[in-house]
């Protein structure tokens, strides 16, 4: 697996030193990883604008302006699955990571077999991440999990994946977007392919997802209930 890990503090030595670790432990567990180094929160931010695919997080909590806090809130308000590590001078930052479920707090001076402890610990949680597709649309690039992705509608020349949410719109045919999806999906419509998961009642001619009713095609509701049945 290759991991895209971002680093972020607003000291270079720190930068260095944490980006030699992180190098050390790629070597050592025989996986590729692609390190990028930012100086400043708001250095990340205007990148991850474009590309929000990143594995693992590992940012600076006292940095000026905007802190490691308030950057990794701002991250979860994508609903970002990644796993963040902060590092700090101070301990009584730690009780905050709990509001972006943080996976661990390091203080400096960082130790690197302790670094390389935690980095094995975020690769044993991404192992095991959900299944997802990652979709390129006016956000930039973003990893979406099927779990969140409650049905898919096909338009003209483009398709809206509508999730818990948000909505995403990308250039792409339902054909196309289906073949990427797990079983966990099924085409009702031309138009139309839903979670399973999400299915709340079938009638021989339509689907709910919640109070949202859309159309079943004629001569599907026997396999859309099998598939429904066999899901659950």
């Amino acid at each position: 697996m290759k991991y895209k890990i971002a680093i972020c503090d607003d000291e270079q030595n720190q930068i260095e030193y944490i980006s030699s670790v992180v190098s050390k432990w790629s070597s050592q567990n025989g996986c590729a990883c692609d390190i990028n180094v930012f100086n400043s929160a708001e250095a990340f931010l205007f990148e991850y604008e474009d590309n929000k695919a990143y594995d693992i997080l590992l940012l600076d909590v006292e940095m000026k302006s905007i802190t490691g806090i308030e950057l990794a809130k701002r991250i979860r308000k994508d609903n970002n699955r990644s796993e963040i590590i902060f590092i700090t001078s101070h301990f009584e930052f730690v009780g905050e990571g709990y509001e972006v479920d943080a996976l661990h707090y390091l203080l400096k001076p960082i130790d690197d077999n302790k670094l390389i402890q935690v980095l094995n610990k975020a690769a044993d949680k991404l192992s095991v991440e959900p299944t997802f597709v990652v979709i390129s649309c006016e956000d930039g690039t973003i990893k979406l999990y099927e779990s969140d992705i409650l049905y898919v509608e096909a338009f003209l020349h483009y398709i809206v994946i509508h999730t818990k949410d948000k909505e995403y719109r990308i250039k792409e045919s339902i054909s196309a977007f289906e073949e990427k999806l797990s079983g966990d999906f099924y085409r009702i419509h031309r138009s139309y392919v839903v979670s399973l998961k999400h299915i709340t009642r079938i009638s021989r001619t339509s689907v709910n997802i919640g109070n949202l009713e859309l159309p079943l095609s004629r001569g599907k509701y026997d396999d859309v209930n099998r598939a429904f049945i066999e899901h659950n």
